[in-house]
């Protein structure tokens, strides 16, 4: 299994599992990763720091006995960053985390009626349907013409696949 950073255009940061370097290029090349911040299908591969698991002999159990202590070890890392590139990679990935917290809660809130949404917002607000929050896609112009009745109306990125997998 190889656990893979990747970003897409957009610098959004974000982790990936795949069988094999193979299964990565396969699935890229037939659009079938994104983004699940903005949904978008150039991704690239980062830096990942691999396990490699050389077949090293288990070490010895001591006697529970033992009052012996270990030192931890840590996996080997890269340089530090400098201070204020490691607080934005903070603050990005808080940020990331928070966005991806309030898509699962919109998610989970509401009805995903796809094509139909321009039109079953438009019934909502005319009292034609009974209100219950929708998510859907719209065109620019139905967006306006929406608008332009009073209906209250957000954009929301959610992935392709509608948001119901977000991890």
């Amino acid at each position: 299994m190889k656990v893979l950073d990747l970003y897409c255009s957009q610098g959004h940061v974000f982790e990936g599992w795949f069988g094999s370097e193979k299964d990565f290029q396969q699935q890229r090349s037939a659009g079938f990763l994104q983004c699940p911040l903005c949904g978008c299908v150039h991704i690239e591969k980062g830096l990942s720091a691999p396990r490699l698991n050389l077949g090293a002999a288990k070490p010895k159990a001591e006697p529970a006995h033992s009052t012996r202590q270990q030192a931890p070890v840590s996996p080997p890392s890269a340089p530090p960053l400098p201070a204020l590139a490691t607080e934005q990679h903070a603050n990005l990935r808080a940020l990331q985390a928070a966005w991806m917290k309030a898509s699962r809660v919109a998610v989970k809130n509401s009805e995903d009626v796809g094509a139909h949404f321009a039109e079953q917002a438009l019934q909502m607000h005319r009292g034609e349907l009974e209100e219950k929050p929708i998510r859907g896609q719209a065109s620019l112009e139905q967006a306006r013409e929406l608008l332009e009745e009073g209906v209250a109306i957000m954009p929301l990125m959610l992935p392709k696949d509608g948001g119901e997998n977000l991890q």
